[in-house]
């Protein structure tokens, strides 16, 4: 919108509460954003332990994530360096095989363009999981996660896709190797240059 500003805007993104009665625990946006960032991290949505302390890959999977960027918990979660804003803003709740629910269909179409128009430094976008991939890349996506994944030099140097970094996926990382291998370096070396 004309004239919108990114305080204002979060602000509102804040107080949303369009999904609240599909929310098993109500809804609390978890973003963080500054105008200056030149990363962007999108992932799927906040887990349980987010939901509960606001910040966002607060649990193990913020761990491992960390641990591919190279970079400490200071650094990523300094919002004037790094912006981080999941598919969906709150947690979904539960799916039927016990995992997270898919984010919320209603909230990237209603948040994401308005946020990224407003961080006009961001050089870098993590693209965690099929939902980022699927919204980002669109066409360009494959039908596979890994094969998404191992296309991701046609990507750059704007956007990098990846797993998401649960320990639900270590299977998935024993069976591809070469992202630990060939995609992690990459990504340390972009966050360096970026942080």
């Amino acid at each position: 919108m004309v004239g919108e500003t990114l305080p204002a805007l979060l602000r509102e993104i804040a107080a949303c509460r369009l999904c609240a009665a599909h929310l098993p625990l109500g809804p609390r946006p978890v973003i963080r954003a500054a105008a200056t960032a030149r990363i962007l991290v999108i992932g799927q949505a906040p887990g349980t332990r987010v939901h509960k302390t606001g910040i966002p890959f607060n649990d193990p999977s913020g761990d491992r994530l960390r641990d591919w960027m190279g970079i400490d918990r200071d650094i990523f979660y300094d919002e004037t360096r790094i912006a981080i804003m999941p598919m969906g803003l709150c947690y979904p709740g539960r799916n039927a095989r016990g995992g997270d629910a898919p984010p919320r269909p209603e909230c990237a179409p209603l948040w994401h363009d308005r946020v990224r128009a407003l961080l006009p430094e961001i050089e870098l976008t993590l693209l965690i999981g099929t939902y980022a991939q699927g919204r980002y890349l669109g066409e360009k996506r494959e039908k596979t996660l890994a094969a998404t994944v191992a296309r991701w030099r046609d990507f750059g140097p704007a956007f990098i896709p990846t797993p998401h970094p649960s320990p639900r996926n270590r299977n998935w990382l024993k069976t591809h190797p070469w992202f630990e291998e060939e995609v992690v370096p990459e990504i340390r070396r972009r966050v360096r240059e970026l942080v």
